[in-house]
């Protein structure tokens, strides 16, 4: 009769934490890094920069309140938007139109 191996509890965790330490380095950490750069970016909006937001809306920040910005996105239209739907920051500036647009 063959003798049954019994196996360890080493190598039977080895491959969970393999896993794991896959997984953080792949998945968990760069979304970290990725959401800390974010709250950054929204911690330092101020007024003047021109900003997009995620739904694809182009303006300038008039103002700015606890957790929500006036756009203004044309003449005589200020829009009223969370800080949280502010998708970029472009700069103080507009960026100049290419020529050909």
């Amino acid at each position: 009769m063959a003798a049954q191996q019994q196996a360890s509890p080493l190598g039977l965790l080895l491959p969970l934490a393999v896993m794991f330490a896959i997984f953080y380095f792949m998945l968990i950490r760069p979304q970290q890094m990725q959401q800390k750069k974010r709250n950054q970016m929204l911690a330092s909006l101020r007024k003047g920069n021109h900003v997009v937001t995620v739904g694809g809306i182009f303006g300038e920040i008039v103002d700015i309140k606890e957790d929500a910005l006036m756009l203004k996105i044309a003449d005589n239209v200020t829009i009223r938007v969370t800080k949280g739907a502010v998708g970029s920051v472009l700069g103080k500036e507009p960026k100049p139109a290419k020529q050909g647009e």
